[in-house]
């Protein structure tokens, strides 16, 4: 099922500043170098250690990535009697490097943090241990690489399933959302959602700083969602599993009815299909409670069971002589 024209933003590169500010308290970073390296660009969404590049091999150094010094490289340095780790890592400064990060404690020699500011490069300390910041690192910098884009509608965390509800304005979003809540459902994002691609096989989606936590009722204005519901009825971020669009009453015959293999829709988003559903919204229908149905159903089949494609079997094996009970 097409979606309407989306603005995707695919980041080139952001700043040694950005990476900071947005990740320092996950990742336990202190800046103890200089600060004029915060405008240097990483440029790929991964890291480098510079082992090879301190004994001199510079050949197929990474100089693009964000570069982390653990304990074997400062190790190589406070063992080197000749100096030579030191020249080689003025070199590797000299190359434009984004910024270094250094683990599990530990400290650059002064001689090395002075080249360093020399060079413009900021250096940065955190006690986490090389492999477990690399890899949440590489993890926080791949999102912050990803695809993203806005739409309009609102997104709620049902039964473990990421649901986001288009409609025109007007046609209940908000409204189907607080009925959600009231059954135990979480708050994602309404009226604005972020989405953002992950590893080219997920989407999540969030809301907007200013829009965290608040929603928008028609009549009633702006509530504050903890306050209303409780801290369980917001989620800030949540994976994207389906999509529901509410329909006007006068569409309701044009709607799936039985939804067999065959009338599965899909949307794309961000280059990646999601699971789509069409309900008709009119006089007297539950939208909440039907929202909430479909995520359950969508549950279901996400362990391999659907309830339309059981029923086309046994309807088949009756018309084969058979018999459904």
């Amino acid at each position: 099922m097409p979606g309407p024209p989306l603005k995707i933003r695919r980041p080139s590169h952001i700043t040694v500043g950005q990476f900071y500010e947005s990740h320092r308290e996950r990742l336990d970073l202190t800046l103890v170098g200089c600060e004029e390296g915060l405008d240097r660009h990483i440029i790929e969404p991964t890291l480098n250690r510079p082992g090879l590049a301190l004994s001199g091999f510079l050949s197929y150094f990474a100089f693009k990535r964000l570069q982390i010094m653990g304990n074997s490289e400062l190790s190589y340095i406070q063992d080197d009697p000749d100096g030579e780790a030191l020249a080689h890592f003025r070199e590797i400064c000299a190359l434009e490097i984004p910024c270094i990060v250094v683990s599990r404690g530990l400290s650059l020699p002064i001689a090395f943090m002075n080249a360093a500011a020399e060079a413009g490069v900021s250096v940065f300390e955190t006690p986490t241990s090389t492999m477990k910041f690399v890899n949440a690192a590489t993890i926080m910098l791949e999102m912050d690489f990803a695809a993203s884009c806005s739409m309009h509608g609102s997104m709620v965390d049902v039964q473990g399933i990421g649901i986001l509800i288009r409609g025109t304005s007007g046609s209940g979003k908000s409204e189907t959302v607080v009925g959600l809540l009231g059954r135990g459902a979480s708050l994602v994002a309404d009226d604005l959602v972020h989405l953002r691609e992950f590893e080219g096989r997920e989407i999540i989606g969030s809301a907007p700083k200013l829009g965290e936590n608040t929603m928008e009722v028609r009549g009633i204005g702006l509530i504050k969602v903890t306050a209303m519901f409780g801290i369980g009825a917001l989620r800030l971020r949540k994976r994207l599993d389906l999509v529901i669009e509410l329909k006007a009453g006068e569409d309701l015959n044009n709607v799936e009815r039985i939804g067999g293999k065959d009338s599965l829709q899909t949307t794309e988003i961000l280059g990646i299909e999601i699971p789509f559903v069409e309900l008709p919204v009119a006089a007297g229908r539950d939208i909440a409670r039907l929202v909430e149905i479909a995520a359950l159903d969508q549950k279901l089949k996400s362990l391999g069971y659907n309830a339309a494609m059981d029923f086309e079997k046994k309807l088949l094996n009756s018309m084969d002589g058979g018999t459904i009970y």
